[in-house]
């Protein structure tokens, strides 16, 4: 089918896109929703910013979409109207999220779109390790959980990383792949790129039991066999 990714820039909308594509799929559109505020509980808000940057070094088209002045599915609803006469499904990267699949599922339907999610129900530690088996390079870019403090805003998620969310979860119930919004992620390189993304000058903001990170400027490099 022809597919229009709900894209976050975040290891999960990123890697459902691979997966997609090699079940047959085509990506045709990023729909990215910029929502006004952290506490999002539908869209991904820090470094949306930078999307833009991901999509170029992916070759695609990518549709941005204010959310203002009207709820946050509303707005899904709005997006989806964009594009629905243009793909046949959508593209999530939801893992374990009922709130996030229901309410996509619902707004899809009204469209005549099919949901497409490759991501469901994978065991959220195997897809971590997945991810980064792939060659994902992923930076955490927002923390709000008990375990996971300021030191990790910034942080390459490697093996080490990996091993310290598992005792994380048994300790706190901490969702390894941050699903809950424990955790959010910015995807610096992967296969999917062909430049891949180096955070130039960030900020830190902490909010003494949450924090994101600001990229504020990020440059492209290029990679290994794609030239200049």
């Amino acid at each position: 089918m022809r597919l229009a990714a709900l894209f976050s820039g975040g290891k999960d909308s990123t890697y459902s896109i691979l997966l997609a594509e090699r079940m047959g799929h085509t990506v045709d559109v990023l729909l990215t929703f910029l929502p006004q505020a952290v506490d999002s509980y539908l869209f991904h808000y820090p470094n949306l910013h930078i999307t833009p940057l991901q999509a170029e070094a992916m070759g695609k088209k990518q549709l941005l979409i204010p959310v203002e002045g009207r709820s946050e599915e509303d707005t899904l609803d709005k997006g989806l109207a964009e594009v629905s006469g243009n793909v046949e499904g959508i593209l999530t990267g939801a893992v374990a999220s009922s709130y996030q699949r229901d309410r996509m599922a619902k707004a899809a339907q009204k469209h005549g779109l099919e949901v497409v999610a490759p991501l469901w129900g994978v065991d959220p530690s195997m897809l971590l390790r997945r991810v980064l088996l792939e060659g994902f390079e992923v930076m955490v870019v927002a923390v709000a959980a008990a375990g996971l403090g300021e030191q990790w805003l910034g942080r390459i998620l490697d093996d080490k990383a990996l091993d310290e969310l598992a005792v994380l979860k048994e300790r706190f119930g901490v969702h390894p792949a941050g699903e809950g919004g424990e955790m959010e992620t910015l995807v610096l390189d992967c296969p999917l790129f062909t430049k891949r993304l180096k955070p130039v000058r960030v900020e830190k903001v902490w909010r003494q039991h949450y924090g994101y990170l600001v990229v504020h400027e990020a440059a492209m490099l290029a990679k290994a066999g794609y030239g200049d």
